[in-house]
């Protein structure tokens, strides 16, 4: 029987330089759902990124970062709508919306809120009911399917949640989107073994220039196993991180390496910088082509935004037409 054809939603913010967990934590698996036959959007997450109040010019050059970055590791404008997500204004009037519906303490149980206090981040009115804006992100397009975490599902119960109340409220308007749950969502370790993250300033970027790159990988934390005894290549960081990016056949014949002993972790770490460069040589090269030509970057971008907010008029007309504004 053939899949049904579902609308995907995805986004991503414009926080800073993309790397390596971003790429394999959202990119790739993003990337890969254009094959699925399903209808994929695709935003730069521009307004939520204001929570941490960047600088103008900075916000701007990260999201046209972002885009490059996407477009250069693949993704296929003709086949995904990809925009910024300040380029759809209607989605604000529908997160107002929602909000008259948000009670405070579904707000105040998002662990996302309580993650950012912890890591001192300043407590204002969008940290706190971000969870609004992304519900309304996903609900103005008819969004069938949002992939997500385990770790993530909050998130979207919450937009059901909203979408249940305003229906229950005004009648079957809003689709209740289900969660795409990514089971073996790739494991990124930075060069510290945490989880790599731009908050542990322990990343490792997509374009990262080859030299410094390798002088990042080489200080990769090991352990102190010397070179010629064997190595248990589970519990390497630099093992974890050329698994994502060999082959089945180089993974293997590292981790005989590995087993055999008398290979020393910076024999490894070569390897894996090696990798590196080869696995996003092609994508590099399409990147500076996009570099070239910001005004290719942009059309695309102004193209997905107009097919978003045909999408966004027509969702934000029957939410008006429910709650009694319009004529």
């Amino acid at each position: 029987m053939t899949q049904a054809r579902k609308r995907v939603l995805s986004g991503i913010q414009p926080s800073g330089t993309l790397h390596l967990g971003n790429y394999f934590g959202m990119m790739k698996p993003a990337l890969e759902l254009q094959e699925s036959g399903h209808e994929c959007f695709y935003f730069i997450a521009d307004y939520h990124a204001l929570t941490q109040r960047p600088e103008p010019q900075q916000l701007r050059q990260r999201s046209v970062g972002v885009a490059v970055d996407f477009l250069a590791c693949g993704l296929d404008p003709t086949r995904t709508t990809f925009f910024r997500q300040s380029d759809v204004p209607e989605v604000h009037e529908l997160t107002w919306v929602l909000s008259c519906l948000t009670p405070v303490g579904l707000l105040e149980r998002c662990h996302s809120y309580k993650d950012k206090l912890a890591r001192g981040l300043e407590a204002n009115h969008g940290l706190f009911s971000y969870p609004v804006l992304m519900a309304a992100d996903i609900l103005i397009y008819g969004s069938h399917l949002v992939p997500v975490g385990k770790d993530q599902k909050q998130h979207l119960e919450v937009t059901r949640d909203l979408a249940i109340r305003f229906n229950n409220a005004y009648g079957d308007i809003l689709v209740i989107p289900d969660a795409m749950i990514r089971e073996e969502v790739a494991v990124v370790p930075g060069l510290d073994g945490q989880k790599m993250s731009k908050s542990y300033d322990n990343t490792i970027e997509i374009f990262g220039e080859p030299k410094p790159t390798r002088q990042k990988i080489m200080r990769i934390v090991t352990d102190s196993t010397p070179m010629e005894a064997p190595k248990d290549p589970d519990k390497c960081n630099v093992f974890a991180l050329y698994k994502l990016l060999a082959s089945e056949a180089e993974v293997a014949e590292l981790r005989q390496r590995y087993l055999a002993g008398g290979m020393g972790y910076g024999h490894a770490k070569q390897a894996l910088a090696d990798r590196y460069v080869q696995y996003f040589a092609a994508m590099r090269e399409r990147r500076r082509e996009l570099l070239a030509h910001p005004e290719r970057v942009e059309e695309v971008l102004q193209a997905g935004a107009a097919r978003a907010r045909a999408v966004a008029r027509e969702t934000l007309g029957r939410v008006r037409a429910a709650i009694g504004m319009g004529a």
